[in-house]
């Protein structure tokens, strides 16, 4: 009778460890990260009875819960992918306000400006067409300003939404600190404290939603906690904080660092692969940079193509005077890297705006052999510069000095970051508005071939004591032109000839003479002459206006400078900011698509890790069923071993 009752007992114990545990499991069905529990049974070691081994009942091992380390860590990093890509997606979905198209775009602006100015070449004396020109400078500008006001909002977002993030990290970090400490006093008693390894693998997994992280379990139960693959975040009970801080080498961009007590290690953006925070780092260093890069380098391309057209002008002073500029822009601006040597200094100034790259510059000594004192390194696509001090590349001079710069030393050099920002209007008076060339042109009265001016601009100095006659020459043997025109520079009041000379001119090809460039629509007959000299009334000459507006259909903007030496074509400033729409637009849309696939993925993971793993509310009343039939049967075991003992009980009374 009494291993009758011991074993009834046994199974009384095993059938209500199940049903308690199925009902942890139904408690649990809609928690987050929990996994389903089983209670594992052994058949109790059987007892020799003279005619052979007698089954003593069954035995609790453990609790044990549904899990896979694969498929956890799988599900893990989707949803780090995911929560990069879709936090990527959102700031870039952002960065898109600050490209509108139509009538609130920068582009439109530019439109506007060209259009005025367009209006003044009609009326180039007209005071309401200057005034009207220096009201849409202004609004282009302002617009300039919105655009780099956005970009900079979006900046300042970045750093505190690192912080706040930083700050979670941190809390969540201490958590699991906190959980190893419990799992590895509970571990003690040899058996496995479910719950809170479940509640563990969740903080990770939340955490990995912020930075992208790897674990190492230990033999004692404890998890180390990696950002970077190798940077450790929590190492048992020991728990690092996690900090933004100004990168070292442009402290205007927030990195983020590991502080261990006194022990600090920076976290480079390559160290970042997954998660909210690694998205808002790249979309710092890469996305924020490139767009601030594009507005800049179009505010410089205008203002440069118009103030030097503006100083190339007559304005309607009294007497009249070249143009003063129309803009001004913010400086280029220099990083000295944190680790510099304090002597080390670096200047950058744009010498040829049409010239000047979307793009950050990286700036270092060069190595022995290389070709150049300095390494100047296109930061867009990498392309290196072998240079010296004074050296101009990509329409920029650096100058390096007094000192040079020591082994080690470095500097970003950002010639655009406040270029769009800082613009504004410099011209206040609609009179300095440079309407009018410093020379006039006027055709023959007997000249008969179809040629006429097209297009005079200032390709040069110009000396105004002297006027410019270009004469078409003639074939004697046809009499028709011969394709070559001779050109005399001449005293402006006596007329004596100063200089002159013969050049070979085909149609569509630039005359330049003393300054001034003259392209004509037609073909000139032999004979035909033109004379330049220098203008009398600005009042009436629309010369210059017309270069002014006609800087719209130039390609200034991002100049290249070809293999042959020769500059190449760029974009016009339409097209530019077109392009930087598109370029944005892009990154958002493949952003928006990359969140679609790391989604997709998360879905997958997260149901693979839920069948492994989750609870089915059906399976567990089908078993709460089964062991609720097993407990009652166990019970009966009981009710029948005690009326066997009763019976024996009355046999000996």
């Amino acid at each position: 009778m009494s291993t009758m009752t011991s074993i009834g007992m046994r199974a009384l114990f095993a059938t209500q460890a199940q049903l308690n545990t199925t009902a942890h499991n139904i408690a649990n069905a809609s928690v987050e990260g929990y996994s389903r529990q089983s209670v594992v049974l052994s058949t109790s070691t059987p007892r020799y009875g003279g005619v052979g081994y007698w089954g003593q009942g069954v035995d609790v091992v453990a609790v044990q819960r549904a899990h896979s380390d694969f498929t956890t860590q799988q599900a893990a990093q989707a949803r780090s992918a995911y929560a990069m890509e879709s936090t990527r997606y959102q700031q870039l979905d952002r960065l898109q306000d600050a490209f509108p198209p139509g009538d609130q775009g920068l582009g439109h602006a530019m439109g506007e400006f060209f259009s005025a100015l367009s209006d003044l070449a009609t009326v180039p004396a007209d005071a309401s067409a200057r005034q009207v020109v220096l009201a849409r400078a202004s609004d282009v500008s302002a617009r300039f300003n919105y655009t780099a006001g956005q970009i900079d909002t979006l900046q300042q977002e970045v750093w505190a939404d690192l912080r706040t993030s930083a700050g979670t990290v941190n809390g969540l970090a201490q958590q699991i600190g906190d959980l190893n400490s419990q799992i590895l006093r509970l571990q003690s008693t040899g058996q496995t404290p479910n719950d809170l390894l479940d509640r563990r693998e969740a903080v990770v997994a939340q955490l990995g939603e912020y930075a992208e992280v790897s674990t190492v379990e230990s033999a004692d139960g404890s998890f180390g906690v990696y950002i970077g693959g190798s940077q450790c975040l929590v190492l048992g009970e020991q728990v690092s904080q996690l900090k933004v801080v100004g990168d070292p080498a442009d402290p205007s961009r927030a990195s983020l660092a590991l502080q261990s007590g006194s022990t600090t290690a920076a976290l480079s953006q390559n160290d970042l692969t997954g998660g909210s925070m690694a998205a808002l780092v790249q979309f710092q260093n890469e996305d924020l940079v490139d767009a601030r890069n594009l507005v800049g380098q179009m505010a410089v391309a205008l203002a440069g193509a118009v103030n030097q057209a503006q100083a190339q002008g007559l304005d309607l002073r009294d007497p009249a005077q070249a143009g003063q500029p129309l803009f001004s822009l913010g400086a280029p601006e220099v990083m000295a890297h944190a680790s510099n040597d304090p002597g080390a200094e670096v200047s950058v100034a744009i010498a040829d705006a049409s010239q000047v790259q979307a793009s950050d510059y990286g700036l270092r000594l060069a190595d022995a052999g290389s070709g150049g004192t300095y390494e100047l390194t296109r930061l867009s696509d990498g392309t290196r510069f072998y240079v010296d001090s004074g050296d101009t590349v990509d329409g920029l001079t650096v100058t390096v000095g007094p000192a040079g710069l020591q082994p080690g030393d470095s500097f970003v050099l950002k010639p655009l970051s406040l270029a769009a920002s800082g613009m504004q209007r410099a011209l206040d008076d609609p009179d300095g508005l440079a309407a009018a060339l410093p020379q006039t042109v006027v055709l023959d009265p007997d000249n008969k071939g179809t040629a006429t001016v097209a297009e005079l601009s200032v390709s040069g100095a110009i000396d105004d004591s002297l006027s410019t006659v270009v004469t078409f020459n003639t074939d004697p043997a046809t009499g028709k032109f011969n394709g070559t025109y001779t050109w005399s520079l001449n005293d402006r009041d006596t007329g004596a000839p100063i200089s002159g000379g013969t050049k070979a001119w085909t149609a569509g090809e630039a005359i330049t003479v003393n300054g001034m460039s003259i392209v004509l629509n037609g073909l000139p007959a032999g004979g035909d002459a033109l004379t330049m000299t220098r203008t009398v009334h600005p009042e009436a000459n629309n010369g210059n206006a017309l270069v002014l507006s006609g800087l719209a259909e130039k390609a200034l903007v991002g100049r290249t400078t070809l293999s042959t030496g020769a500059v190449g074509a760029g974009a016009t400033f339409t097209d530019a900011y077109a392009a930087a729409m598109a370029d944005v637009g892009v990154r958002a849309q493949s952003a928006g698509a990359m969140a679609d696939v790391a989604d997709t993925a998360r879905e997958q993971t997260t149901a693979l890790l839920g069948a492994q793993s989750g609870v089915n509310l059906d399976e567990e009343a089908a078993k709460l069923i089964q062991f609720q039939q097993a407990y009652q049967a166990a019970a009966k075991v009981l009710q029948v071993a005690q009326s066997v003992f009763d019976t024996v009980l009355d046999m000996a009374r």
